[in-house]
C-alpha cells in the first residue's frame, strides 16, 4: 500500500496515512451505511424467536430488508448507529489502515520488500490495536442497527442517543459490556484487516509491476474489488458469530464459541453465511469507496502540504 510515488510528490508520513484513513472511512460508511444496517439485521433475525413452519421472515434478502425497513420504520432508521458508526471509523480505519505501512516498515526494519508473512503480521496487529482502542463504539453500533423502533407492536427504544448508548451500557452492564466481544471482535479484525489489506497491497503491487495499469483510480477500484471479495469469504462465519455475541442480551451464551457451537448445532452450517449477499455487496464497496478515496485523500493531503 506504500505505492510508488512520483519523484516530485513525497512519500506520505504516517501521520498524514492515519487522518487519510480515518476520513476514508468514514466516507466508505456514510455510502455503504443502510446495506450495513440491513446485514446486521439479516444476521440477529431468527435468534430471539426461531421461526415456525410457514411463518415468513421478516427480512428477505439485502433490497427486501432495506425496504422493509423504509416502510415500517422510515428511511432514517437505515442510518440508526451511523455516529457511533462514524466514530468507531475514525478511531478504527485510522489505526488498521493508517498504520499498516508503519508496522510493515517496523517488522522489516525499514526494508522495501516485504514477504507475505511480514504482511499478515502487519496487518493482524494493526486490526487487533484498533479493536482493543474502539470496542465500545462498534458494540453501540451494532445495538443501535438492531433495534428495531416501531411503536406499534410495543418495542421500546434500547437508546435514545449515542451518548446515552454508552451511558446506559456502562452503567447496567458494567465497563465490561463496552468491550463485550472484544475477543471475537479481535479475532475477526485481525482477519479482516489481513485479507483486506494485504489482498490490495499484493493486488495493486502486480498491478504495477506487470504494467496493467498505471497507479491511479483504475487500479485501486480492482484491486479493492478484489480485497472486499476474498474479504467477504474469509470474515462472514467469524462477522455472524460477532453480531449475534455482540447483540445477545446477558446470559444467553456463556463465550463466542460457544455462540458459534449453538448456532452450528441449531441452524447447521450455512449459518455462518447468513447474509453472505449484503456481506459482500457491503464489504466490496465499502473497501472500493474506502481505498479510492484513501488513495485520493492521501495524494490531496500530500498536495496541501507542499503548496
Amino acid at each position: 500500500m506504500g505505492g510508488h510515488y512520483p519523484a516530485a510528490d513525497l512519500a506520505p508520513t504516517a501521520a498524514v496515512k492515519i487522518f487519510s484513513a480515518g476520513t476514508a472511512g468514514c466516507v466508505a460508511d456514510l455510502v455503504t451505511f443502510p446495506l450495513d444496517t440491513a446485514k446486521v439485521r439479516l444476521q440477529v433475525q431468527g435468534e430471539s424467536k426461531p421461526l415456525l413452519k410457514g411463518q415468513r421472515a421478516e427480512y428477505r434478502g439485502v433490497f427486501g430488508t432495506i425496504f422493509t425497513m423504509v416502510k415500517t420504520e422510515g428511511p432514517r432508521s437505515l442510518y440508526s448507529g451511523l455516529v457511533a458508526g462514524l466514530h468507531r471509523q475514525m478511531s478504527f480505519a485510522s489505526v488498521r489502515i493508517g498504520m499498516y505501512d508503519t508496522m510493515k516498515e517496523l517488522y522489516t526494519q525499514g526494508s522495501e520488500n516485504a514477504g507475505l508473512g511480514t504482511r499478515l503480521l502487519a496487518g493482524s496487529t494493526t486490526g487487533a490495536m484498533a479493536v482493543a482502542f474502539a470496542q465500545p463504539t462498534d458494540v453501540v453500533k451494532v445495538r443501535f442497527q438492531a433495534q428495531a423502533q416501531r411503536p406499534e407492536s410495543g418495542s421500546v427504544k434500547r437508546y435514545s442517543s449515542t451518548i446515552d448508548a454508552y451511558r446506559t451500557i456502562a452503567r447496567d452492564e458494567g465497563f465490561k459490556g463496552l468491550w463485550k466481544g472484544c475477543l471475537p471482535n479481535i479475532a475477526r479484525n485481525a482477519i479482516v484487516n489481513c485479507s483486506e489489506l494485504v489482498t490490495y497491497d499484493i493486488m495493486k503491487e502486480l498491478i504495477l509491476k506487470y504494467n496493467l495499469m498505471t497507479d491511479n483510480m483504475p487500479c485501486h477500484f480492482t484491486a479493492a474489488f478484489a480485497a472486499g471479495f476474498c474479504t467477504t469469504i474469509v470474515a462472514s462465519p467469524v462477522d455472524v458469530i460477532k453480531t449475534r455475541f455482540m447483540n445477545s442480551v446477558p446470559g444467553q451464551y456463556s463465550g463466542a464459541v460457544n455462540c458459534a457451537i449453538t448456532m452450528l448445532i441449531k441452524e447447521g452450517p450455512t449459518a455462518f453465511y447468513k447474509g453472505f449477499v449484503p456481506s459482500f455487496l457491503r464489504l466490496g464497496s465499502w473497501n472500493i469507496v474506502m481505498f479510492v478515496s484513501y488513495e485520493q485523500i492521501k495524494r490531496a493531503v500530500m498536495r496541501f502540504q507542499q503548496s
